[in-house]
């Protein structure tokens, strides 16, 4: 990914919101949406999708994650999807394909609810948000990180971060992405949003790591029935990142997505 880069934003009823956004590539605009794990589960697939289909990817980090600073009055995941809305003006992008992960799936989400013009297609990667009756989104707010990746890969030895080895300085970015999360999400759910996903009117594509932990496969499938006309994607040996540990196989799913975005473009102008 390139250097994100600082931009300030105006958000009605926040004023001005300072906002930080990487971009690559050239084509199809695709706004890239990272989960609590913070800006760099999804840095490395922003490149790869870059470089696999001609589109032009912005990554933002959500203000108070690796260190970026958050105005007090952002606090909620609602407000998070004001700011990409007034972001997307800014860089005056249309036909945007918005791809979130976990909680980005869940501002994806709320972006489509705005009911901008901006915004092409959602494609929410293991999103949580919704209240799933015998299916509940873990609470990794009481786990141990050994804890929360048993949770979210297939591999988890592959992925198990020390925090204890890890320098001060990534160590203190770690809390502060953790705490940045607490703040947007801390219930990890809000209980209205599942009824209020009926009123989507964009296409959408929900994509599932079948090892999923954090929140399994049958709360997926519930998020994608909430959504008029939203397919489901099952991916085998993946968990809750499958950029992560899938990344070939969602660069297959989201090139489909693209492509059916483009012919509708070219039927629009035929």
């Amino acid at each position: 990914m390139t250097q994100p880069v600082p931009m300030e934003v105006h958000v009605e009823g926040l004023g001005t919101v300072p906002a930080t956004v990487a971009e690559e590539g050239a084509g199809r605009p695709v706004l890239l949406l990272h989960g609590g794990a913070g800006p760099r589960s999804v840095a490395g697939f922003g490149g790869l999708l870059a470089a696999a289909h001609p589109v032009r990817v912005f990554t933002p980090v959500h203000p108070g994650f690796d260190g970026t600073p958050r105005p007090g009055a952002l606090d909620s995941v609602g407000l998070l999807a004001a700011l990409y809305e007034a972001l997307l003006d800014a860089l005056d992008l249309t036909d945007v394909t918005v791809v979130g992960s976990s909680i980005g799936g869940w501002i994806a989400a709320e972006l489509a609810l705005r009911g901008s013009s901006r915004v092409g297609r959602v494609v929410l990667l293991d999103a949580v948000g919704i209240e799933v009756p015998g299916h509940p989104v873990a609470d990794v707010f009481g786990l141990t990180m050994d804890e929360i990746a048993d949770l979210s890969y297939h591999e988890p030895d592959r992925f198990r971060l020390d925090v204890a080895a890890l320098p001060p300085a990534q160590a203190a970015l770690l809390a502060g992405n953790r705490a940045a999360l607490a703040v947007y999400a801390g219930a990890m759910t809000d209980p209205g949003l599942r009824a209020r996903l009926a009123a989507v009117r964009v296409p959408a594509v929900v994509v599932w790591g079948e090892a999923d932990r954090i929140a399994d496969a049958g709360y997926g499938h519930a998020l994608a029935a909430a959504i008029p006309g939203a397919r489901f994607v099952l991916l085998p040996r993946a968990g809750h990142m499958p950029q992560l540990e899938a990344p070939d196989a969602l660069l297959a799913v989201l090139g489909d997505v693209l492509a059916g975005a483009a012919a509708g473009a070219r039927t629009e102008v035929g």
